[in-house]
């Protein structure tokens, strides 16, 4: 008798939710306030960007779109709460670099990188851009690899922390052009490229939207921009592959996800909504006075990037033997 009152139960609850969900799929999207889970503190690039955003979609939709700070652990938490939300379109992660890359620092994860998430659209990319000290006598990336080629371990390269995607990209830059460096890993980005402006280190990479004022004011030289075509905040700036690392490529990007399981049409309204704002005359020019790089595509698009970006760390972190800590 009870075990058939448990499958009644079950039948039941199995017909409440298909109800449910029937229900949910005929209310036009948005009908509440949807909330993008953002990996780190306010007042960084990845909150800038998601906020940025939402103000338009709530401009465009007339819903309500709320910034949800959620840091720590390199973003784990804020994607494992986006990994077990309802999949109904209203919990949304702005992601970037070490959402791919968390896949291989970390030996478990509460979610898995590639199965557990919807890819919605790469929203923009940031160029890394390699760095020196003006004492530093180079002025090209063949002259500094020549100097640090007779001086092998000698050069000091800055990092914002094991695993930060200034790490990351020192380290590709290692294998690639197979020459040691000496890094050195500060509790973030903003330290490690004051002390490179103090002329404590040699080289970094760093985004360019944080560092092009210091380039601006010669108090540091660039070499070159790790992204695959020049940048229009710095058009005579060459890239790494251009300078003699042919395929180099290093980039801070962002882009927007949901839990696994997304109504394929919530996805599609999403995606072309943003398409149209990254499209817009005034969004792109503030994105490219920062130095960001509007992208926009479609989901599929941005589902097989963020396959490659898990691939390429994946080995970077193998070669170069680096654990989160």
């Amino acid at each position: 008798m009870r075990a058939a009152r448990g499958r009644t139960a079950a039948r039941v609850l199995a017909v409440l939710a298909a109800f449910t969900l029937e229900a949910a799929a005929q209310t036009p999207y948005p009908a509440k306030p949807i909330r993008i889970v953002i990996p780190f503190s306010s007042g960084g690039s990845t909150d800038l960007m998601a906020r940025a955003i939402g103000a338009r979609l709530t401009s465009a939709w007339g819903q309500q779109v709320v910034a949800d700070n959620r840091a720590g652990a390199d973003g784990i938490v804020a994607s494992e709460i986006v990994a077990k939300a309802n999949p109904d379109g209203y919990t949304l992660l702005m992601n970037a670099i070490g959402h791919a890359a968390n896949a291989s620092l970390y030996r478990k994860l509460p979610y898995d990188t590639l199965r557990d998430f919807t890819p919605i659209i790469l929203a923009a990319d940031v160029p890394m851009l390699l760095a020196v000290h003006p004492q530093l006598k180079v002025s090209t990336v063949s002259e500094l690899l020549a100097l640090a080629r007779a001086k092998p371990g000698q050069l000091n390269a800055a990092t914002g922390g094991i695993g930060a995607s200034h790490h990351l990209a020192v380290e590709l830059f290692r294998i690639a052009t197979k020459i040691e460096f000496q890094q050195v890993h500060y509790k973030g980005a903003a330290p490690a490229l004051l002390e490179l402006v103090a002329g404590r280190m040699d080289m970094m990479f760093a985004p360019i939207s944080s560092c092009i004022q210091y380039v601006n004011a010669g108090r540091l030289k660039a070499l070159g921009v790790a992204s695959p075509q020049r940048v229009s905040i710095a058009p005579d700036l060459p890239t790494i592959a251009e300078s003699g690392v042919p395929g180099y490529e290093a980039r801070a990007w962002y882009g927007l996800v949901g839990p696994a399981g997304v109504n394929k049409d919530i996805v599609l309204k999403l995606n072309r909504q943003v398409n149209e704002i990254l499209r817009g005359a005034e969004f792109s020019a503030r994105l490219n006075a920062l130095g960001a790089v509007p992208m926009g595509g479609s989901a599929e698009e941005f589902s097989d990037f963020i396959r490659r970006e898990v691939e390429k760390y994946a080995m970077v972190v193998k070669a170069a033997g680096i654990r989160a800590e």
